[in-house]
């Protein structure tokens, strides 16, 4: 596979962001159907994790079969450090964002002047309140957040993609791209949720903004982590890629369980597992 194909896989993993984009426009999201695409992702990504994280420890595994102890502890400590990573980084922004939310979400009254000449009644003066220019609400400047929070751990993922590409590991570079696409169609509707039923709707201009700068990187770390061919910065970006993907399971388990619809979710969890075990199956059966 080429250089350039690879390339492209990146891009539309990366693409994928702007399924769930349109959502942001719409005033009542369908509930079962957003219930469903979490379901299926949720599956795809456990078994996802799963394969990273022995792609990422075989190399540790091997050096200790060959009593190689220093190669061993290297690539055990690198990767707990890139799982550490991976999954800290996105709490500590998570808190980020729900402080930044709490702070967007309270309602500031309008300061009240009492004037009036010595010994009268005083006569209150409100002060007119500020109207945000159009694209400053505090719901779109938190999906602009959330959108470049996104992007920062989307750029991990490329570079997990493009390195095992590079390391020679295609079928590996198949299946992240697959998962991280259908991981990025969920983050659309992350990125957008503050701005469903917002009075101030949308443009698509905004949307495809949001989507270049949450999904882009997914590309420009596909790119760079195809110059980069080193054991130790493999297991360093796979790890970094488990600890964000098996984050973002957390997340979306969460968002499963406030949905209610418990059969749906389990029933579409289980198609998505089955469908990543099947998408293995056919890239080991076809050589890749």
């Amino acid at each position: 596979m080429s250089s350039s194909q690879i390339a492209l896989l990146g891009a539309l993993a990366g693409f994928t962001i702007f399924l769930g984009l349109p959502v942001g426009r719409l005033r009542r999201p369908a509930p079962r159907l957003k219930a469903a695409l979490n379901g299926v992702a949720i599956g795809v990504l456990v078994f996802l994790v799963w394969d990273i994280l022995a792609h990422a420890w075989e190399p540790t595994d091997t050096a200790l079969a060959d009593h190689k102890w220093g190669a061993a502890a290297t690539g055990g400590m690198v990767l707990a450090i890139g799982l550490a990573v991976g999954m800290a980084g996105l709490v500590y922004y998570d808190k980020a964002m729900a402080a930044r939310r709490v702070r967007a979400q309270q309602v500031t009254t309008p300061a009240a002047v009492l004037v009036g000449a010595p010994g009268a009644p005083a006569e209150p003066v409100t002060e007119p309140a500020v109207t945000p220019a159009p694209g400053r609400s505090p719901a779109a400047h938190l999906a602009l957040m959330i959108a470049v929070g996104i992007g920062l751990h989307n750029f991990a993922e490329g570079l997990a993609i493009g390195n095992s590409a590079a390391g020679g590991e295609l079928s590996l570079a198949v299946l992240l791209v697959i998962g991280f696409a259908l991981h990025n169609a969920t983050e659309g509707f992350g990125i957008v949720a503050p701005l469903a039923g917002d009075p101030e709707r949308p443009s698509w201009g905004r949307l495809v903004l949001l989507g270049l700068i949450g999904g882009g990187p997914t590309f420009v770390g596909t790119l760079i982590g195809q110059s980069v061919v080193n054991d130790t910065l493999a297991i360093a970006f796979l790890g970094l890629a488990a600890g964000s993907v098996l984050y973002v399971v957390i997340e979306l388990l969460a968002v499963a369980r406030r949905t209610g619809l418990k059969e749906l979710t389990t029933w579409c969890i289980l198609g998505g597992l089955t469908l990543g075990f099947l998408t293995d199956g056919i890239l080991v059966a076809a050589g890749a």
